[in-house]
């Protein structure tokens, strides 16, 4: 006998768009703008370089990458906003707290982004 299928979680595209944005601006800020941050805070940042090396080739394509994952995560959040002030109360909704967290990972995930961006 199958299983009946499960309901997808509400919130799981824009919130997989924004985490794969944030590794993307991630990989590319690691190259310059991280070491120089991290080191002006007083920490340790030797980590960083063997990530460095290998995604200093690929920053082109991943400041695109990023720049798109992180448009389309912003794009859901959006319509999963519309969608939160349509939403009675037996409705099924994003919870309120996926879409802050997935906010707040944009925003971070933005911020990597223009220091890769900038730093580099």
């Amino acid at each position: 006998m199958s299983q009946p299928l499960q309901p997808r979680p509400k919130g799981i595209g824009a919130a997989s768009l924004t985490l794969g944005g944030i590794a993307a601006a991630f990989a590319v800020a690691s190259c310059c703008a991280l070491p120089i941050l991290l080191t002006s805070a007083g920490l340790g940042v030797a980590w960083l370089s063997g990530i460095a090396v290998a995604t200093a080739p690929f920053r082109t394509p991943l400041l695109i990458v990023g720049a798109l994952f992180l448009l389309f995560g912003a794009v859901l959040l959006g319509r999963q906003q519309v969608a939160a002030s349509r939403c009675g109360p037996d409705g099924v909704c994003t919870p309120p707290a996926v879409r802050i967290f997935t906010f707040a990972g944009l925003l971070v995930g933005v911020v990597l982004l223009y220091l890769g961006y900038r730093y580099a």
